[in-house]
């Protein structure tokens, strides 16, 4: 890559694989999910070296730190070389807490009945 040339976060966050697709990055930096100095960012945004930037994806807030620049997709082992995760345990932790949840609902099931939402409301600790 010529130097002075800095890719758009969205092209970055795809080429990292943070996001499956660019358009998927694009649209989450429209959607306000990416941030830089907490601050929203526009998917046209350049990335320098040493920029953290915030992600928010589902549940999770992902943080990460730029090592190197890139344009092109990488595989993914080689991601590690061009960002460094600052991601909080408590993160992922939270994430596993999600998954392992004993009262999921299949999407459209309607409203919880009076006997689940007690059910969720006691696994959560909300008595």
């Amino acid at each position: 890559m010529e130097s002075g040339e800095a890719p758009r976060i969205d092209k970055w966050l795809w080429a990292v694989r943070i996001f499956k697709t660019r358009s998927m990055a694009t649209q989450a930096c429209k959607a306000g999910k990416v941030r830089i100095n907490n601050q929203p960012v526009k998917p046209s945004r350049e990335v320098k070296r040493e920029m953290v930037i915030s992600i928010q994806t589902g549940p999770m807030a992902k943080t990460v730190k730029v090592l190197e620049l890139l344009h092109n997709r990488v595989g993914a082992k080689l991601v590690n070389e061009y960002l460094q995760d600052l991601t909080p345990q408590e993160e992922y932790d939270k994430l596993e807490l999600i998954k392992q949840q004993p009262f999921r609902r299949l999407r459209g099931a309607g409203r919880p009945t009076k006997k689940e939402r007690r059910d969720m409301d006691n696994w959560l600790g909300w008595d």
